[in-house]
């Protein structure tokens, strides 16, 4: 199944000489929030990573503070998110209802054929969904700020393309010729391993797209029409999926470098959406500010009523957390796996309709 995961949006084209101020610069939501999703969710990534390195995490398994603040408040949670987007809005579930509601229904359907099929192949089908998930969003991003900007040039696209897909892709091949790693995305086992020689073949690839990448960012910036937020996500892709894959064999620094820029930025974009649409209605600041607590509250609390079932029947490892486990039969747990990751299954699928221009009239906001 492909999923195309890019996001497109229509905006008026920027001259240069308007880029050339700071302020009309192609921010998507605005200097401050845009520096906040993009650079501050990298430099916490990188903080945490530095901190882990000095204080001996690499070589230990995820300690249980980090599993909840980037595994269950931020990945699972991101995954609850597009429920604001979605299935928490009557105007937009009900435009679209095969889409909205077939999706999980038909995501059910699958996982149990797959999961019946053997455990193995349904953790390993999941896993390569979330993999080709999470290298589209980056790409998405950088899709957004092209079109912010009014960058239509055929030969800077390429580029552009080449490079977000150097940054994800490079470190997932090196980690596919490199099994076992010290991490996985799932569980064992759920990547195939490829031969070292394809590794060392993409490399001068990597360095040639990202530097081709750099000299056209360097010509902008000389030129007065910088695009600072596609270079952020060009560059903060790059540095966090390389640390967390390639140059730390560790299963916390994967964590934090791979999720909190992901889930974080999204997290953003779903919010910032919602209370556009809402701002029909509500307008003041206090509205605001409510209408932001219950978006946080509700994901966390999804997400931990999730990973509560998840850990009761399947993982058995967080009593501390969720509590007492249960011991589910195999044929029940056949049923009950593909229902528990029919949201992530969902959000995956979905995240590649939900940000079309063409099918949103509502996306300029």
């Amino acid at each position: 199944m492909s999923v195309r995961m890019d996001f497109v949006v229509s905006v008026p084209t920027v001259i240069p000489e308007q880029q050339s101020n700071r302020a009309s610069w192609p921010w998507l939501f605005s200097a401050r929030v845009d520096l906040a999703a993009f650079a501050g969710s990298a430099l916490l990534s990188l903080m945490l990573l530095a901190w882990g390195a000095a204080s001996g995490l690499l070589d230990r398994d995820v300690p249980e503070w980090s599993w909840v603040t980037c595994i269950l408040l931020i990945d699972v949670a991101h995954v609850y998110a597009t429920g604001f987007r979605v299935y928490f809005d009557p105007q937009e579930l009900w435009r679209r209802p095969w889409l909205y509601w077939g999706t999980p229904l038909v995501g059910y359907f699958l996982g149990v054929v797959l999961y019946s099929e053997g455990e193995g192949l349904f953790w390993q089908v999941l896993a390569y969904f979330a993999v080709f998930h999470f290298v589209r969003q980056q790409y998405g991003w950088v899709a957004l700020y092209r079109s912010k900007a009014g960058e239509k040039e055929s030969w800077s696209k390429w580029i552009d393309v080449a490079a977000i897909y150097a940054a994800t892709l490079y470190p997932l091949v090196y980690w596919h010729a490199h099994l076992p790693r010290g991490f996985v995305w799932f569980k064992k086992n759920d990547f195939l391993g490829a031969p070292e020689v394809l590794e060392s073949l993409c490399w001068p690839i990597y360095c040639l797209a990202l530097g081709l990448y750099a000299v056209t960012a360097f010509l902008r910036w000389t030129k007065g029409t910088p695009n600072p937020g596609k270079d952020l996500v060009v560059v903060t892709t790059a540095a966090c999926w390389y640390l967390g894959i390639v140059a730390f064999n560790s299963d916390y620094a994967f964590t934090v470098t791979n999720v909190i820029i992901h889930g974080v930025p999204y997290m953003v974009l779903v919010y910032w959406y919602w209370t556009r649409r809402r701002a029909r209605a509500e307008v003041s600041a206090t509205a605001r500010w409510r209408g932001l607590v219950w978006f946080v509250a509700t994901i966390w609390v999804l997400a931990y009523a999730e990973e509560l079932v998840w850990d009761r029947t399947v993982w058995h490892d967080k009593a501390w957390l969720f509590g007492t486990a249960i011991s589910l039969e195999p044929v029940a747990e056949m049923f009950v796996v593909p229902l528990l990751a029919t949201p992530q299954l969902s959000h995956y699928i979905l995240d590649g309709f939900i940000w079309k221009r063409r099918a949103n009239p509502d996306f300029r906001l």
